[in-house]
C-alpha cells in the first residue's frame, strides 16, 4: 500500500491530517530500519556460513587429494587406474569451485553489508536527526505562539513589536525544519528503492554466478563421472566374479587335509592304487606317486616291493587324464591317465573323492564325457542355436546358473557313448539356464588359456597380442573359440533386452575360458585381466578375426 504524498505547503498549514501522514511515514521508516538491521545481521550469518562451508570443503578436498590407492597385484586395469586417480580429480574440482566461492565471500561485504550500513547511517540516520530537529522546533514554536497569544494588548508598542519578531523567527525555524524533514522523508523513501535493492541484487547475482559456474563445471565433469561410474561397475562385477572362488579357496585352505596348500606346489605326491592285469585276473597295487606339473612326469614307486625282485620307480610322460565313471568300474575314486610310454590307459584309484579331485586338477583332468571332437562341437552348436532361438532377449542369460544335477544329467545323456548327441534340447526336461550352464562346464574343460595378463595400455597393442596368442591355439581350440565368440557377439547385440554387455559377458566367460594354472588368491584376482581379454574378443571380434 502507498502513502499519500507530503507537500511542502502542508508544512505551513501543519494540519492534524499532515501530522497523521507524518506518523505513517515515520512508522514505515522504523520498519525499514528494522528490516535493514535484520538483512545486515542475516547477511553476515550467510557470509560466515559460506566461509565456514568453504573452509570445510577445502579441508575435505585436501584430505581426498593426499590419499593414494593401493591395489593388490603388479598390474592395474584401465578401470583400476581410473579409480586410483579419482580422488585427485574430485579434489581438483572441489578446489576450483571453492576458489571462486572464496572470491565471492571476500567481495560479499562490499557488495551487501557496507552499502546497507551506509544507507542506514546516511539516509535513515539523517532522517531521524531531522525528525528530532522538527519536533524540537515545533515545540518551541507552539510554546512561543501560546505565550504570544496571551500577551496583553496594553503592552507597550515596542514590547509587542519585539514579541512579534520573536514569534516570526520561531515560525521560520519551525517551517524550515518541517520542510527539511519532509524533504528528507521523501528522499529516503525514493532512495530505498535502489539503495536497498541494488546491494541485495549484486549479492544475489554473485551467488547465482557461482552457481552457474558450478553448473558449468558439473557439465564439464560429467564425461569423467560417467567413465568413472562405468569403471566402478566393471570393478564391482570383477569383484563379484572372483569372490565366490576366493571364499572356496579359503575354505580349502582351512581344511585339515590342507588341499589348498598342495595346489600351489609344482609337485603333487601321495599314495595311489594302480589297476594291473595278470594272467589270473586283476589286482590293485599300491604306489607312492609323484606328478611334476611343469614336465608332466608321473613317477610311480612301489609301496610294497616284492622281496625277491628289485623293482625301481616307473616314469611316465602324461598325455591326458580322465575321470572314470562310477558305472564303468567296481571301485570308487578312480581316474585314467594316458601316457606316451603305454598304449592303454593306466587306471588309478585315489584314497578319497577330494584326493581324486586334487590329482585330476593337477593333471588338468577332464570328465569322461568331455571330448573336443565332433560330438563336442555338435553339443556347443546345439546350445548356441537354442540360446539364439529362445533366449537372446532373456534378462541375465548366461548369468543365471542351472542346477548341478540337471547339468550333469544333460552332459551324461548327450555324451553317452551308445548314442552320443541324441538329445532334444526343446524337450521340457531342459531349460535355458541348464543348457547355458552345461555349455560353460564343457568349455571350461577344453578351451585353453589365451593370456592371463595384458599389461599394455595401448588398445592396438592389446589387439595385436590377443590376435597373436589366439593363433597359437591348436586348430580345434581356435575353431571352438571362434564359434563361441561369434555367439557372444550376437548375445551382446541384444544387451538392451538381456542386459548382457561385453563387460558383463567378460565377467562370466573370463574365468570359464582362462583358468589359472594355480588356485591362489593372486591368480583369482587376476581374473579381471581374463575378463578384459574376453571383453576385447567380443568388442573387436572382426579385428581379431579368429576365422583366418
Amino acid at each position: 500500500m502507498g502513502h499519500p504524498p507530503l507537500e511542502f505547503s502542508d508544512c505551513y498549514e501543519d494540519s492534524p491530517d499532515f501530522r497523521e501522514r507524518l506518523k505513517c511515514y515515520e512508522l514505515e521508516l522504523e520498519r525499514t530500519s528494522k528490516f535493514l538491521k535484520d538483512v545486515i545481521k542475516d547477511g553476515n550469518s550467510v557470509i560466515n556460513a559460506i566461509k565456514g562451508y568453504s573452509v570445510a570443503v577445502q579441508k575435505f578436498s585436501q584430505t581426498l587429494g593426499v590419499f593414494q590407492f593401493d591395489f593388490i597385484g603388479d598390474s592395474l586395469t584401465d578401470d583400476e587406474m581410473n579409480i586410483a586417480e579419482s580422488f585427485q580429480e574430485f579434489a581438483g574440482l572441489l578446489q576450483e569451485v571453492e576458489d571462486d566461492r572464496m572470491m565471492l565471500v571476500q567481495n560479499a561485504c562490499d557488495l551487501l553489508i557496507k552499502p546497507l550500513e551506509k544507507f542506514r547511517k546516511e539516509q535513515i540516520g539523517v532522517t531521524k536527526e531531522r525528525r528530532k530537529k522538527f519536533e524540537k522546533e515545533s515545540e518551541k514554536y507552539y510554546t512561543q505562539l501560546d505565550k504570544h497569544l496571551h500577551l496583553s494588548a496594553k503592552k507597550k508598542e515596542t514590547q509587542l513589536q519585539e514579541a512579534d519578531e520573536l514569534l516570526d523567527k520561531e515560525r521560520r525555524n519551525f517551517y524550515e525544519s518541517s520542510v527539511e524533514y519532509v524533504y528528507q522523508i521523501q528522499q529516503v523513501q525514493d532512495r530505498k528503492k535502489f539503495d536497498v535493492v541494488e546491494p541485495v541484487l549484486a549479492f544475489l547475482h554473485s551467488i547465482l554466478t557461482l552457481n552457474n559456474l558450478t553448473v558449468e563445471m558439473t557439465q564439464d565433469f560429467m564425461p569423467y563421472k560417467q567413465e568413472l561410474q562405468l569403471s566402478l561397475q566393471n570393478t564391482r562385477n570383477h569383484f563379484e566374479s572372483t569372490r565366490e572362488e576366493i571364499e572356496e579357496l579359503m575354505k580349502r585352505m582351512t581344511h585339515p587335509t590342507q588341499i589348498g596348500k598342495m595346489h600351489s606346489q609344482p609337485v603333487i605326491e601321495g599314495y595311489l592304487y594302480s589297476q594291473e592285469k595278470w594272467a589270473l585276473g586283476v589286482s590293485w597295487v599300491k604306489y607312492y606317486c609323484k606328478y611334476h606339473k611343469d614336465s608332466k612326469l608321473f613317477v610311480m614307486v612301489p609301496a610294497e616291493p616284492k622281496p625277491a625282485t628289485k623293482q625301481g620307480p616307473t616314469e611316465l610322460k602324461l598325455k591326458s587324464c580322465f575321470r572314470r565313471k562310477t558305472e564303468s568300474i567296481d571301485k570308487r575314486f578312480c581316474f585314467d591317465i594316458e601316457t606316451y610310454e603305454r598304449n592303454t590307459p593306466v587306471t588309478l584309484q585315489a584314497v578319497s573323492e577330494a584326493n581324486r579331485k586334487l590329482w585330476m586338477e593337477a593333471m588338468y583332468g577332464k570328465e569322461p564325457v568331455m571330448e573336443l571332437n565332433e560330438v563336442g562341437f555338435k553339443f556347443v552348436r546345439k546350445c548356441i542355436n537354442f540360446v539364439e532361438t529362445k533366449g537372446l532377449t532373456q534378462e541375465g542369460v548366461y548369468r543365471t546358473v542351472g542346477s548341478n544335477i540337471q547339468v550333469q544329467k544333460l552332459l551324461n545323456v548327450f555324451f553317452d557313448q551308445k548314442c552320443p548327441g541324441d538329445v532334444d534340447f526343446h524337450s521340457i526336461d531342459w531349460d535355458i539356464k541348464t543348457i547355458t550352464s552345461a555349455m560353460k562346464f564343457y568349455l571350461r574343460c577344453h578351451v585353453k588359456s589365451i593370456s592371463r595378463l595384458l599389461e599394455s595400455d595401448n588398445l592396438d597393442d592389446r589387439l595385436g597380442a590377443i590376435h597373436c596368442l589366439t593363433y597359437k591355439l591348436p586348430g580345434k581350440n581356435r575353431e571352438m573359440l571362434s564359434l563361441l565368440i561369434q555367439h557372444l557377439v550376437n548375445v551382446c547385440g541384444n544387451s538392451g533386452d538381456n542386459l548382457m554387455t561385453p563387460s558383463n559377458m567378460g565377467v562370466i566367460f573370463g574365468p570359464t575360458l582362462m583358468r589359472a594354472k594355480e588356485e591362489t588368491v593372486a591368480a583369482m584376482l587376476d581374473i579381471k585381466f581374463q575378463n578384459i581379454v574376453v571383453e576385447i574378443l567380443i568388442e573387436d571380434y572382426t579385428k581379431v578375426n579368429l576365422k583366418d
